[in-house]
């Protein structure tokens, strides 16, 4: 399938009209990615009301988690994956019927099928991107080896 990866233009544009995000897959254990991810994204450096997925859990990080896309008290923006590739595509068809604007599958995570039915739908898709690296990199946080350096310059000091 040929399909369009968004530009980082793209991306930008999608975190900028993002305001809810739903994250499926989020997990109460800190050492897990969708944790860290989800501490970033619910600090003052960002602005977005998070709503975590995940039928095992009723809490994460002191905010109510819901066992199913179905079950969310808005209709997210953003539909955040922190699932394997093979859920993927029923994670897709719930966005889709929910009425999600986009479908993010976080970083490792690629699924044609998936982003196939979430294009269908009407929904923007990336793939293989992590929400927190995108929004620290246009936020003017982030080094290229993924944490903010505090370097202004490649210069060495005197």
């Amino acid at each position: 399938m040929t399909s369009h990866a968004p530009t980082a233009t793209e991306r930008k544009a999608i975190l900028d009209a993002t305001h809810t995000i739903a994250i499926v897959g989020a997990s109460a254990n800190p050492s897990r990615a969708s944790n860290f991810v989800m501490t970033y994204l619910a600090s003052s450096v960002c602005d977005y009301d998070l709503y975590p997925v995940n039928p095992r859990e009723t809490e994460i990080n002191g905010v109510k988690c819901y066992a199913s896309l179905a079950e969310l008290p808005v209709v997210p923006d953003m539909v955040d994956v922190f699932r394997k590739p093979a859920d993927c595509p029923g994670v897709a068809t719930e966005a889709v019927a929910i009425g999600a604007k986009s479908l993010w599958l976080q970083l490792g995570i690629v699924s044609d099928e998936a982003a196939e039915i979430a294009r269908a739908g009407g929904l923007e898709v990336v793939m293989d991107r992590c929400t927190k690296i995108e929004h620290a990199r246009f936020a003017g946080g982030l080094h290229l080896a993924g944490f903010d350096t505090g370097v202004i310059s490649s210069r060495r000091r005197s």
